[in-house]
């Protein structure tokens, strides 16, 4: 089922915005956790943890949600489908993995905040967690570029089922053929 041209260009749009918006939330979020690691000043460190926990969920969260929302409402409503082509299955994967740790790695970024809340981390406090937080918005950073760059360069790639579909559609026109030459 394929979306008419202005309903699947606001479903692309939507899609683009909250996924670039997700992406620069993911910056924003790994410039304070340098911030938060780094800085000698305890109001700055504090502040880093508090802004992350906020950023975390009121932004990046629902970002991540809309994001795949709207990319399972694109491929579904647009001829790639949501399983014929393994960039658009290995987006979908990675995704909903992203938005599944990041969820889980909210818990990290919640307790820290808290901490930093009641009293100043002093250098050596919860310094694997501050280490976490930081690695952890890299490695969000760079999967999610991996994301853009697959919607970019779409590479080739039919799944299994693809490739039935797209069989299908070729025997069908096949048999509008043969019955209608004048058809074509």
């Amino acid at each position: 089922m394929t979306m008419n041209p202005r309903l699947r260009k606001f479903a692309l749009t939507a899609h683009v915005t909250s996924s670039v918006g997700w992406l620069g939330a993911v910056v924003v979020f790994l410039a304070l956790a340098v911030a938060g690691l780094t800085s000698q000043n305890d109001q700055t460190v504090r502040g880093a943890y508090l802004a992350m926990e906020l950023t975390g969920w009121m932004v990046l969260a629902p970002l991540s949600l809309a994001s795949l929302l709207t990319g399972i409402v694109q491929a579904l409503g647009s001829s790639w489908g949501l399983f014929r082509h393994y960039w658009v299955l290995f987006k979908l994967l990675i995704t909903v993995v992203a938005t599944v740790l990041l969820l889980v790695h909210m818990q990290v970024a919640g307790h820290v905040a808290d901490v930093a809340a009641r009293a100043p981390l002093a250098g050596g406090d919860l310094v694997g967690m501050r280490v976490q937080l930081l690695a952890d918005a890299a490695a969000a950073l760079l999967v999610l570029i991996v994301a853009v760059t697959l919607s970019v360069y779409k590479p080739k790639g039919l799944t299994r089922y693809g490739w039935r579909r797209q069989s299908e559609s070729r025997a069908r026109q096949r048999l509008a053929v043969q019955e209608d030459p004048a058809a074509v």
